[in-house]
C-alpha cells in the first residue's frame, strides 16, 4: 500500500501497484544465473535459456530470445569476437563478455548473498584502540601537542574557558582544549582461496558455483564497503595460482587434485608482502588435503583417508601462519567425520575458525567473520 502526506488532510492511502519490470530485466537475472552456472560461456547460457523458455514461457512475440541477445550488445554487456584483422567478419561472431557483464555478476551475486547489505558510504573494520583515528570514541582529554585540530571539541573546550576564565572575560588558551579520543580504522589485506580440485563437482553435486558466487560477492562487498582494503584470489589444485577478479565468471574445476599446502605458501607469500599489519586467509574448500609436491618436484598424491605426510604439511602451515599473526578462515563444505577431525586439528593449530556447512549459509558466514574480524575459534 503506497501513502502520501498531505498538510491539509494528512495521510492518505491508495492501494500498492508493483512496479512494471521490462522484458530485459526479467530475463538479465536469469540470465546471470545461468552465465555464473556456465563459467562464463554465452553460448552454453543461450542455450539454457531456450530450453527454459520452452517449459515456462521466458518469451513471447513481443520479447524473443533474439531481441533480448540484441538488448544485450546494446546495452554493452555483450561484444562479438573481432577477427585478427579487427572486424567482425562477415558471418556472425562468437559472443564475448564486457567488463560491464562481469561487474554485473558480482553485483547480483552480491544482492543474492549480501541481500540485506545497502551501500550506505565508506566502512571500515574497527579496532579498540584509541589514538590518531578518523572515527570518534565519546572520550575526552586533555589536548597535547601534536594533536589534530580538527580533533578539538569546542563545545567542552569553551565550557573550561568559560570555568576557568568566566564569562565576562572569555579567552580561549590552550589550557582550555579539550580533544575528543577516536578509535583507529584498520585495513585488512585478504586473500581469498577456491578449491577447483575435481570432488567440487563430484556425486551430482555442483559445488563450484555457489563458491564462485560467495568469492564474487565478497569481492563487491570489499570495493563497496572497504574500498582501502586490499583481496587477493587464488585457485588451488594439483597447484596454486592467483587469478583476477575479472576472470572469477569463468572459473571452472579442472582434473587436479587438492593440493592445500601449495595454496597456503602462495597466500602467506602474498601477505607477507602487504604493508598492512591486518591480514587473513579465507578458504573455501569442500574435501581434505590430498596433494603435496616433493623437493624433487613431483607430486605426492593419496585420494584415501587423510594421509599423514600431507596432513602433517597442511598442520605445519597453519603453525607458520599463526606465527606471522595471519588467521585462517576454513569454510569445508562437508560433513565426513574424518574432515571434522582434520578441520578441528587445522584450525587449533592456527588459533583461527572453522566452519562446517552447507553451501546455503556459506556467504552469510563469510560476511559476518569479515565484519567482526576476530580471532576466535567457532
Amino acid at each position: 500500500m503506497n501513502k502520501d502526506f498531505n498538510f491539509q488532510k494528512g495521510f492518505t492511502f491508495s492501494k500498492h501497484i508493483p512496479a512494471e519490470i521490462s522484458n530485459f530485466d526479467r530475463v538479465f537475472d536469469i540470465f546471470k544465473d545461468l552465465l555464473t552456472h556456465t563459467s562464463g560461456d554465452i553460448e552454453e547460457a543461450f542455450e539454457w535459456l531456450d530450453m527454459l523458455d520452452k517449459e515456462y514461457d521466458i518469451f513471447n512475440e513481443e520479447y524473443t530470445l533474439e531481441d533480448f541477445e540484441e538488448d544485450l550488445k546494446k546495452r554493452g554487456y555483450i561484444r562479438e569476437e573481432e577477427s585478427e584483422d579487427g572486424s567482425t567478419g562477415d558471418r556472425k561472431g562468437k559472443n564475448l563478455l564486457t567488463p560491464k557483464l562481469e561487474a554485473a555478476l558480482r553485483e547480483y551475486a552480491l544482492d543474492q548473498i549480501f541481500g540485506k547489505l545497502k551501500k550506505n558510504g565508506l566502512g571500515n573494520h574497527r579496532t579498540t584502540k584509541t589514538g590518531t583515528g578518523d572515527e570518534r570514541d565519546g572520550e575526552n582529554r586533555p589536548f597535547q601537542y601534536g594533536d589534530d585540530l580538527a580533533a578539538v571539541n569546542m563545545t567542552e573546550s569553551l565550557k573550561n574557558a568559560q570555568i576557568n576564565n568566566g564569562i565576562s572575560d572569555l579567552h580561549l588558551t590552550e589550557d582550555d582544549l579539550i580533544v575528543e579520543e577516536t578509535k583507529h580504522k584498520a585495513q585488512m589485506s585478504t586473500v581469498l582461496m577456491i578449491d577447483i580440485s575435481h570432488s567440487m563437482i563430484l556425486y551430482g553435486e555442483d559445488r563450484i558455483t555457489p563458491a564462485k558466487k560467495v568469492a564474487m560477492a565478497l569481492v563487491e562487498l570489499i570495493k563497496r564497503k572497504y574500498p582501502k582494503d586490499s583481496i587477493d584470489i587464488i585457485v588451488f589444485g594439483n597447484e596454486a595460482w592467483p587469478i583476477k577478479i575479472k576472470d572469477l565468471p569463468y572459473l571452472k574445476v579442472g582434473p587436479y587434485h587438492t593440493n592445500t599446502v601449495a595454496g597456503l605458501e602462495l597466500a602467506m607469500d602474498i601477505l607477507r608482502r602487504k604493508r598492512n599489519t591486518n591480514k587473513q586467509i579465507f578458504m573455501i574448500t569442500d574435501g581434505k588435503p590430498s596433494c603435496i609436491q616433493l623437493p624433487t618436484g613431483e607430486f605426492y598424491t593419496n585420494s584415501y583417508g587423510l594421509d599423514e605426510m600431507i596432513v602433517n604439511q597442511c598442520l605445519n602451515r597453519a603453525a607458520q601462519a599463526r606465527k606471522l599473526k595471519i588467521p585462517i578462515t576454513t569454510f569445508m563444505i562437508a560433513q565426513d567425520p574424518y574432515l571434522r577431525q582434520f578441520v578441528e586439528a587445522f584450525t587449533a593449530q592456527n588459533k583461527g575458525k572453522a566452519f562446517l556447512t552447507g553451501l546455503s549459509g556459506l556467504g552469510q558466514m563469510i560476511f559476518e567473520d569479515y565484519e567482526k574480524n576476530r580471532i576466535k575459534r567457532i
